[in-house]
């Protein structure tokens, strides 16, 4: 690990002032940290953000809430309005991690985790998000964890987070403030897919720290579910996630969200494909022409062509249990 100055600012202003390509906010650091004793990351400044006015949750003018970016994600899961409003989002913060990195990791940080592709994290082989430029280990290696949509020929990594996909089938919106002000940005529009960069995971520009999390005003608090499909069931990333939510008008779909975890650079849904199922019997013959269509554009690599079919399955399920789950339910 290199050396880094250290600066714990009073404001967000002090806060973003100080920003800039060497230097890097931090929270919980439960990713971070690990990438710098790795020499993954290597920044010349750390700032300290956990002094700041950051740790609320309030309701909105809209209805919904907005998420303040230190909330810790253990809080959030069992915040009241979280569980009664948006099991979703709930469930998939229980999915992630464990509970000790729960109680550190931050909101707003979970949103910048990086992919835990092996060969971004051994510097001794080739990789185009830690080196641009370099060349993409894991398109000629194994493979077995990584994208099947989105993908370029710079880089097949996949995006970890599960909290992540609940927030882009709620259609949530990121909050963030950098020397040139504040800005929204819609979830979908957030994360990026690799294309020519893929050293970059996101729109934010280098002075842009993440104030908040804004959440529509509820609609899904009933027939949700989050499936997450991982190699055991303790603490493991996902080989396929699936965040499925559910109205029901009758004994048909009244409206639809669906996102994928685990399968490209970022949450992967098709807010096309929802729109077309609108309307249609909300039954497992409907549930698995979802999921046929969802995961026509697969192209899986040489070690991982079985999440296809994974994910087909996992959609298929995931869509017939949020049909059956009450609300308040968050296991």
């Amino acid at each position: 690990m290199m050396p880094f100055a250290y600066s714990k600012p009073a404001d967000i202003e002090a806060a973003v002032r100080l920003a800039g390509p060497d230097a890097r906010f931090i929270a919980g650091g439960t990713n971070l940290l690990d990438l710098m004793k790795e020499n993954v990351a290597q920044p010349r400044r750390l700032i300290d953000i956990t002094g700041l006015p950051l740790r609320e949750v309030s309701e909105t003018a809209a209805g919904g809430l907005l998420v303040g970016a230190l909330v810790g994600n253990a809080e959030l899961a069992r915040h009241p309005r979280i569980e009664a409003d948006y099991p979703l989002l709930s469930q998939a913060i229980l999915a992630g991690a464990s509970p000790q990195l729960r109680n550190m990791a931050s909101s707003g940080g979970n949103l910048l985790q990086r992919t835990r592709c092996p060969y971004f994290y051994d510097t001794g082989t080739p990789c185009n998000k830690r080196e641009p430029g370099s060349g993409c280990s894991a398109r000629t290696g194994l493979n077995r964890n990584h994208a099947i949509f989105g993908a370029s020929e710079h880089c097949v990594a996949t995006h970890p987070s599960d909290m992540c996909v609940a927030l882009a089938a709620l259609a949530a919106t990121v909050h963030v403030q950098g020397r040139q002000g504040t800005r929204q940005i819609a979830f979908a529009d957030f994360h990026r897919l690799p294309g020519n960069e893929p050293e970059r995971d996101n729109c934010l520009s280098d002075d842009e720290l993440i104030t908040g999390i804004e959440l529509p005003a509820p609609r899904f608090a009933e027939h949700v579910h989050y499936l997450k499909v991982r190699d055991r069931a303790s603490y493991a990333f996902a080989l396929v996630s699936v965040a499925a939510a559910l109205t029901l008008d009758g004994d048909r779909i009244g409206e639809l969200r669906l996102a994928l975890g685990g399968v490209a650079h970022k949450p992967w849904r098709q807010p096309d494909l929802e729109a077309r199922f609108q309307g249609q019997p909300a039954t497992a013959d409907t549930y698995a022409e979802i999921a046929r269509v969802m995961m026509s554009g697969a192209q899986p690599l040489a070690h991982n062509a079985f999440k296809v079919t994974l994910a087909h399955n996992a959609i298929i399920r995931a869509l017939g249990t949020a049909q059956q789950r009450q609300s308040g339910a968050t296991s």
